[in-house]
């Protein structure tokens, strides 16, 4: 096959994901959109039509980020419905879910594990045939399974048990069938789904297309954006499963060699900035025109632009902060169902914040700055005006609909084009859960509560500074965490005698200290293991919140102190404070560890 051909073959297979981003630059680049449904007849022919089948399943993926969105946040302290919603988001809301709720039926994640299972088989042929070659099947194979294991996560967390299929079925109501597809338990699943994943091939990103591999490649750059954010990271999910699990060092492993993407040595902006949670050229700080003055909050620029494909240097921003995002264009299918599901003007403003975190946010105090005469600090945390707008009267989640909104007249840039991102793991993520395994691990060496601690607060270098008149020939002994054991040793060293040292983290401001808040404050007393875990609770809350984290988050702190009320508590909070739903009898059924939802495959 000529290479012109090749190439041809590639741009048909990648339209799908890559012009849905809003970031190709019209037909110039493709002249055939494929179908977004598996054709047997048409694939598993060679490497190209794998690409294809990898394409065509997270296409479907793609159409559920609503539901996951739903279930993962609505279900939790931070989200609510609004007047247009129908009943059956208001029992996910109030946790009083009726069998035959459309919202609650496994079925369109078991048809995309069905895909995943046919995928996967056919693989499986196709390297036996050699019509793959071993590192082609290896880095499909992989990603398609560890997406496969990330869905059944997901399964495991909202419904508790579930039958774990890993066959390719003709007739997706076997599942149905207990005496060929039992339930696993939660506990049990993870067992299995580490087991799979632990052991795949191939762990890293799709390697770049170099000379001839183009044609084959799916990790390539159009228009300065590089397809690789469209797949899974496996490191990540796979410290997440062990995160489940409580095997904490092995969890701290996989999220370590994350946060080392780029070495351990090297200069440069990408080195210091991509996953070291740190100061950047691309600047993803909040941040102020002038020191201390809440009126000069910088909108087109900061911390806001994370979620802004438009906002200044974005793509820079958008590699060094997100791990795993998804791309909708409104000319293609799957249609974007996120400004449906969130706005007021063009959507159908099915959700909003909730009293809870906005409350949670305006309770928050920034830095005090001292040439701006201002004692205390602004009074509240910024990521809440960051993230949330008022339109006609209304709160709106932001997040998900930057790129259809204009921040600056809260008006849509085009009612038609409806495009925007799923953005599903970024480095605040990743922080957050690897110092949630260290603290968890903190009875095995002295520091690592205080590492945690670091790293959801102000910071690496700050926290393990040199005692005030250290001589500058000792200095180099501090800023680090070379004590620690290898997976949580850090180096954020910035010496300038008697030698120049600038570790790798040596930029590393914690994720409070980049939103400029003051430190988490420990009640007096505390226990060191108890307090940081609450602590990272209620900053999942205020740093990502609307982002499909939190009811995970709140099941995995809960399950691992054996303490319903960590989600009794904060849900009866929401119900109360918005008003709805019967809070005490609420919290009393999730009290009594009500946490599941009826599984019935429709």
């Amino acid at each position: 096959m000529s290479s012109k051909m090749n190439t041809f073959r590639l741009k048909k297979i990648l339209v799908l994901a890559l012009v849905m981003a809003g970031i190709v630059s019209c037909k110039k680049h493709f002249d055939v959109l494929p179908k977004t449904e598996l054709d047997a007849s048409q694939v598993y022919r060679d490497v190209y039509d794998a690409n294809s089948a990898v394409m065509g399943i997270y296409g479907k993926f793609m159409g559920l980020a609503d539901r996951y969105i739903i279930l993962n946040e609505l279900r939790g302290d931070l989200l609510q419905y609004t007047e247009n919603a129908d009943q059956f988001l208001r029992e996910l809301s109030t946790h009083n879910v009726s069998p035959d709720n459309p919202y609650i039926n496994p079925r369109p994640f078991y048809e995309l594990i069905i895909n995943c299972n046919d995928a996967l088989k056919n693989f499986d042929i196709m390297l036996q045939k050699k019509t793959l070659k071993q590192d082609e099947y290896s880095q499909r194979y992989s990603d398609i399974a560890c997406l496969r294991s990330f869905l059944y996560l997901q399964l495991g967390i909202h419904y508790g048990e579930v039958p774990y299929v890993t066959e390719a079925l003709e007739n997706i109501t076997d599942i149905n069938d207990p005496s060929r597809f039992p339930k696993l338990k939660f506990n049990d699943l993870l067992d299995a789904l580490i087991k799979f994943t632990d052991n795949l091939p191939f762990l890293e990103d799709y390697p770049p297309a170099v000379g001839n591999s183009l044609s084959a490649s799916l990790n390539i750059f159009l228009d300065n954006y590089s397809t690789q954010k469209i797949f899974i990271n496996k490191k990540c999910f796979l410290g997440d499963l062990h995160l489940w699990k409580g095997n904490y060092s092995r969890a701290a492993t996989y999220y370590k060699q994350i946060i080392d993407y780029n070495g351990s040595t090297g200069t440069g902006e990408n080195f210091f900035s991509q996953y070291r949670m740190g100061t950047s050229d691309a600047n993803y700080l909040v941040d102020y025109s002038r020191d201390g003055d809440a009126s000069t909050l910088i909108m087109n620029d900061g911390w806001r632009g994370i979620f802004d494909s438009r906002a200044l240097e974005n793509e820079k921003r958008f590699g060094r902060e997100w791990l795993w995002a998804l791309p909708y264009d409104s000319r293609f299918k799957p249609a974007n169902p996120l400004i449906a599901l969130f706005s007021p003007i063009g959507g159908k403003y099915l959700v909003k914040p909730s009293k809870t975190i906005i409350d949670n946010w305006n309770n928050q105090q920034q830095n005090p700055v001292a040439n701006a005469g201002a004692g205390t600090g602004i009074p509240y945390d910024a990521r809440g005006l960051l993230s949330v707008s008022n339109i006609g009267g209304q709160p709106v989640v932001m997040k998900f609909i930057y790129d259809y909104i204009n921040y600056a007249t809260n008006t849509p840039y085009n009612p038609l084009n409806k495009n925007g991102r799923w953005f599903l793991y970024r480095q605040s993520h990743l922080y957050l859960r690897f110092a949630e395994a260290a603290n968890a691990e903190g009875a095995i060496a002295p520091g690592l509560h205080r590492l945690a601690y670091a790293l959801f607060n102000n910071g690496l270098r700050t926290n393990f500074q040199f005692p005030a008149g250290t001589p500058a020939v000792d200095q180099a002994k501090y800023q680090n965490t070379f004590f620690l054991p290898d997976v949580y040793r850090f180096d954020a060293r910035q010496i300038d005698v008697p030698s120049a040292i600038r570790g790798p983290h040596h930029r590393n401001t914690g994720i409070r200290g980049r939103a400029l808040l003051r430190n988490y404050q420990f009640p007096v007393g505390a226990d060191s293991l108890t307090a940081i875990e609450t602590g990272l609770i209620e900053e999942g809350a205020l740093e990502n919140a609307f982002e499909g984290t939190r009811w995970a988050d709140l099941l995995r702190f809960a399950l691992r102190r054996n303490n319903p009320a960590i989600i009794a508590d904060r849900i009866a909070d929401k119900l109360t404070k918005d008003g709805v739903g019967n809070a005490g009898a609420v919290r009393a059924r999730l009290m009594n560890r009500d946490w599941y939802l009826p599984f019935k495959l429709q």
